[in-house]
């Protein structure tokens, strides 16, 4: 079973007013049908952007097995500086 790391739509969008959940699945598996976890959430809509990661649970799923796409990567290397900015 090979698991990948993913932006999903959510339902409909509201005047195009996008957002994504980020979550693990099988690869093969429609992109939107049912997945295994969430493990963060994407709003490229408002500024600034918002990106929540729960970075445990995804270096979680890496060691599993997961394989994230080229967005997600970007996504959590963006999340991981702001956070350590942060502190």
């Amino acid at each position: 079973m090979a698991l990948v790391i993913r932006l999903r739509k959510p339902g409909k969008s509201v005047k195009r007013h996008y957002h994504y959940k980020i979550v693990v699945d099988e690869k093969r598996s429609k992109k939107e049908g049912r997945f295994l976890a969430q493990v963060g959430y994407y709003d490229p809509s408002k500024n600034p952007k918002i990106i929540q990661v729960d970075l445990d649970k995804y270096q979680e799923w890496i060691k599993k097995g997961a394989l994230p796409t080229e967005t997600v990567k970007e996504l959590a290397k963006k999340f991981g500086k702001l956070n350590k900015k942060g502190e």
